[in-house]
């Protein structure tokens, strides 16, 4: 009886873990179109300001508060660090270096999750979580190595990039703690808003882009907006406060396998055998960093103390 709630709490968390990997994979595409006509800047201004928009409506219906005072330095760090910064610089670093390169790098921020947050929150480091990152990474390795061109790549491009990585992770682990405080949909609707700020001095660009930009690449922005932003930062929230830092992270592995699919679909891309390889390898490793050993699986659906007490 009591491992029901347990494990429903687990598929939710499992379930809004993989909106998240499929809508972040489908903004790439989205990314690589609204990019073309889009400068960095007023990409991710204008991507914020949809998903503060939409988020703040969501709030307004369901009557959400301010978050408490305790949540705010978490919301403050993850919002100028992973929506703000890392918006602006990853998308800056796409137009230096080639997709490959580009995901390779960025792929990167996992580890640094793991570590960061073996560091600070004290996650636990177990052997299949280390195991799969390894394979995830490898797999992640060849996918940006298949799909690398020649002279695609700048130093530039590979700092924004790496830049980005880092940004990444110290807003997940930021964001962590404030989940403790606020619910799910405050951490990201504040975030948001902290990252559309700091991308304000941006607005000018926004403007002039706008202007000139064709409806798909506008369209494109609102999409990343609404889906990419609001929708899937909010779902990662929710299974991130459910979870460890360190294994959310290890589920973004799945996205490079992601992309490669919906390039294929959706831009006529079609991948070689050494990127399906790779594709292959960033999700097996993933399955392997979320599975639990059977004895960690009967010690999650044991009754804790607290839960014997209320049922008594």
């Amino acid at each position: 009886m009591n491992a029901s709630p347990a494990r429903r709490t687990d598929l939710l968390a499992t379930g809004a873990a993989t909106v998240t990997v499929v809508l972040w994979a489908s903004a790439f595409v989205s990314i690589r179109s609204a990019g073309a006509e889009y400068s960095p800047g007023a990409l991710a201004l204008g991507r914020l300001l949809v998903g503060a928009v939409v988020l703040g409506l969501i709030c307004l219906v369901r009557r959400e508060g301010l978050p408490p005072r305790a949540a705010w330095p978490g919301i403050a760090i993850s919002g100028l660090l992973w929506f703000g910064f890392y918006s602006v610089v990853l998308n800056w670093g796409e137009q230096q270096v080639d997709a490959g390169t580009a995901a390779l790098v960025v792929n990167i921020g996992p580890i640094l999750i793991a570590l960061l947050g073996a560091r600070l929150l004290g996650d636990p480091m177990p052997p299949r979580l280390l195991a799969g990152m390894a394979v995830s990474f490898a797999g992640a390795v060849t996918v940006g190595l298949s799909m690398s061109g020649e002279g695609g790549s700048s130093v530039l491009g590979v700092v924004l990039c790496l830049l980005a990585a880092v940004g990444y992770a110290g807003g997940v682990v930021a964001q962590k703690p404030a989940l403790g405080h606020a619910s799910p949909l405050q951490v990201t609707t504040y975030g948001c808003l902290v990252g559309a700020v700091l991308c304000l001095p941006f607005g000018g660009q926004l403007i002039d882009d706008a202007a000139d930009a064709s409806l798909s690449a506008t369209l494109n922005l609102v999409y990343l907006g609404v889906f990419s932003l609001a929708l899937a930062f909010t779902t990662w929230a929710y299974a991130l406060a459910r979870t460890t830092a360190s294994r959310m992270g290890a589920t973004t592995y799945a996205v490079p396998a992601l992309v490669v699919l919906m390039s294929w679909l959706a831009l006529g891309e079609v991948p070689g055998l050494l990127t399906l390889a790779g594709g292959a390898l960033c999700l097996a490793g993933v399955a392997v960093s979320r599975s639990r050993t059977r004895s960690a699986r009967v010690v999650a659906a044991a009754p804790q103390p607290e839960q014997t007490r209320e049922s008594a």
